[in-house]
């Protein structure tokens, strides 16, 4: 019998289905210099995110929503063009920036809607490749803003290549923006043709997706699969694949999406983690994925990589 970890089916670039894997841009990360972001300003024709804290704002006209703002269509937003970034250049040469606003939530004007990043997809409000500068956006502005005192000596740091680095105005350490790399895997049991699924105190009631936890340091991908699966319900993995990855801007993560093979299949569920974790049928993961959320049990919205491993388990033909 044939097995999907001998297979890179049923599709060859899985990762370029998820959400805010459309990123286009041109980051020209070899010219990055410190007046990066004055040069892009002043560039005619230069289109900016806005963003109040992690949520982007978007302009909406009737059905229309639209996240591109030029500079001078800020100004009622109070924009801090000190903590800008520089997200990369379109084909065409033409900038794309981000700034956060400052003007208060309820002080904006009934025309704009702040939106976080998780509705761009589950609600289909962006394009793809506007997602993914929304998700490279986002990653980026939250690292600068959780890194404006020096780890080392508590000193103020500035931010320098169009907020890709920042350096202590005293010690002069430098910091570079990080992701946090999160391992989200199906496992498999192949003898029986089910896999599991799992449910965490904070997710909405009926729903249930793969388990998923960060990498520690001094891990492997692999190790990683292994460890987060028996912790949470005590099955052991033997074969691990890669499927795809995510970019995850909530705040700068990055999904490792991988079918795991089961070697055990007695469960016992780590009940600080997880309300539930059950074996199901590839019949019972095809409804569940058909399902909406008044319909229990229901997965995850597509676009998630979780989608994505369950969507791509029941297409891939045995």
């Amino acid at each position: 019998m044939s097995s999907i970890f001998d297979t890179d089916t049923p599709h060859p670039d899985p990762s370029s289905l998820t959400a805010f894997s459309g990123n286009k841009l041109d980051r020209q990360a070899e010219n990055r210099e410190d007046d990066c972001i004055e040069k892009a300003l002043s560039v005619d024709g230069t289109h900016i995110l806005a963003f109040s804290g992690s949520r982007v704002i978007l302009k909406h006209d009737g059905q229309i929503l639209d996240p591109l703002f030029a500079a001078y269509e800020l100004a009622e937003l109070k924009p801090d063009f000190d903590r800008a970034v520089l997200l990369g250049h379109h084909e065409n040469g033409e900038p794309r920036v981000a700034v956060p606003v400052t003007i208060a939530d309820e002080e904006l004007a009934s025309h704009y809607k702040p939106t976080e990043a998780r509705a761009l997809f589950r609600e289909g409000l962006l394009d793809d490749e506007l997602q993914g500068e929304v998700a490279q956006a986002v990653s980026l502005l939250n690292w600068n803003a959780a890194n404006i005192f020096c780890g080392k000596c508590g000193s103020p740091t500035e931010m320098k290549i169009g907020g890709y680095k920042r350096v202590c105005t005293q010690c002069q350490h430098m910091m570079f923006p990080r992701t946090d790399p999160v391992v989200i895997m199906m496992t498999i049991d192949e003898e029986n043709d089910r896999c599991l699924l799992g449910r965490s105190h904070h997710f909405q009631e009926g729903m249930y997706s793969c388990l998923a936890g960060f990498v520690e340091p001094g891990e492997t991908i692999e190790q990683a699969v292994r460890r987060e699966t028996f912790e949470e319900s005590a099955i052991e993995i033997g074969r691990v694949r890669y499927h795809a990855s995510q970019p995850w801007p909530m705040p700068h993560s990055l999904m490792i999406g991988c079918f795991a093979e089961a070697t055990s299949t007695e469960i016992t569920i780590d009940a600080h983690e997880m309300s539930d974790v059950r074996w199901f049928s590839r019949a019972e993961v095809q409804a569940m994925l058909e399902a909406g959320p008044d319909d229990k049990p229901f997965g995850p919205a597509k676009g998630a990589i979780a989608y994505r491993l369950m969507r791509d388990w029941i297409d891939w033909k045995r």
